[in-house]
């Protein structure tokens, strides 16, 4: 699938956003674990926060293969600006899919915009990646005048853009005596009110200065208006497809790493010398860029397989699951190599290399573990009778 003239001039544009506006100041942002406030402003005049929302509600919807690659951009100047609209851009699709006509309008004007953003909650502290086993229960109202409302109670973990989002796409169970237990889980679309308190931001290795929280629900009322496409039972089933694009997201956020880690070993690496000539030329070093070159390739036809195949309307949760694994992966071995190739420069806080070595393990294991990805591909290799070889 090729992008339009009008889609390379959008990548083209962050890109040079990215080395103008943000690489600059991403180092000093990261260490102080500030939010990046002018940034993010930025990239809503950019209208980076509606690539996924077509009209009649939005104005510059891209193609998956385009937006992955715009999120790659980002996150290679800082992962953390792709952090910041990766859950919303998952909750722009559900409503797109799934949500009332209502809902729709209601939203998605303004979250095109960025005057709202939004997130998802479905990790909860004891959970983990087994989402059917979640706690969090929203019970309708009963009693006069409750009828048309949910109570909701539990709590979720791991959180991004918890304090900062206005809209949460929270994943609780509106039958908790189901069976199978995935008809009782539902998706409610709640605002920040009484009943919601973002408890704590959790302390972090890397992914600096976007908060990641934990919330709990504590009798908050949410409207019965509030659930997403109006009938319940089929919030799983809504979450899944979302997590489709979720884990494109991700993977497109490992290649953006894994891709500032080779540029910036393979510049080092022409203007480092040793024994009288640049250290690429050196044999280990060289067979470190090859491999680093190689993978980052490998990772971006990945991820553009999987968006090529979410944009046509074919199912691709195998996909998606193989190019987060891979690429994750990719990045935290890049990383990893372009610290060794930087020797004792690598561990240095004055270079972005020590970044990038603790921002690829978040990819790692957010959005569904790569054990569990590995789980989703053999689970569909064997449903479709092994690969498509054509």
């Amino acid at each position: 699938m090729r992008l339009t003239e009008e889609e390379q001039a959008i990548i083209e544009t962050v890109a040079d956003w990215v080395d103008a506006q943000v690489r600059p100041v991403a180092r000093d942002l990261e260490h102080a674990n500030a939010y990046p406030e002018k940034l993010i402003g930025q990239m809503k005049q950019l209208g980076i926060f509606g690539l996924a929302i077509p009209g009649p509600w939005g104005e510059a919807a891209v193609s998956m293969p385009c937006y992955a690659l715009v999120t790659a951009e980002l996150a290679r100047g800082w992962m953390s600006l792709a952090g910041a609209m990766g859950g919303h851009t998952v909750v722009s699709k559900l409503l797109l899919a799934f949500g009332t006509r209502e809902q729709q309008d209601m939203y998605l004007p303004r979250m095109a915009t960025g005057e709202i953003r939004a997130t998802m909650a479905l990790t909860e502290p004891g959970g983990g990646s087994d989402l059917q086993a979640m706690t969090t229960v929203a019970r309708r109202a009963s009693g006069d005048g409750d009828g048309d409302s949910y109570v909701v109670n539990g709590a979720k973990t791991w959180i991004t853009n918890a304090r900062r989002s206005r809209l949460i796409a929270l994943l609780c169970k509106t039958d908790p005596d189901a069976v199978p237990r995935h008809q009782g889980i539902s998706i409610l679309l709640v605002e920040h009110g009484p009943g919601l308190t973002v408890s704590k931001d959790l302390p972090k290795l890397g992914y600096k200065g976007v908060e990641s929280c934990e919330l709990v629900f504590d009798g908050y009322r949410a409207p019965a208006a509030a659930l997403l496409g109006g009938v319940e039972g089929q919030g799983f089933a809504q979450m899944m497809k979302g997590l489709e694009t979720g884990r494109i997201q991700v993977a497109s956020r490992a290649l953006g790493v894994a891709q500032a880690a080779l540029d910036d070993a393979l510049r080092y690496a022409q203007q480092r010398e040793s024994f009288g000539q640049p250290i690429w030329k050196h044999q280990a070093v060289g067979n470190y860029l090859a491999d680093m070159a190689t993978k980052v390739t490998a990772a971006r036809q990945l991820i553009l397989h999987a968006a090529e195949r979410f944009e046509t309307g074919q199912r691709c949760d195998m996909e998606a699951g193989m190019a987060k694994l891979f690429a994750s992966e990719t990045a935290m071995q890049v990383a990893l190599d372009a610290m060794r190739i930087h020797g004792g420069y690598g561990y240095s806080t004055e270079y972005d290399v020590e970044r990038y070595f603790r921002d690829a393990p978040l990819m790692i294991v957010g959005e569904g573990t790569n054990e569990i990805q590995r789980n989703v591909i053999a689970s569909q290799l064997v449903k479709r009778g092994g690969l498509d070889r054509y």
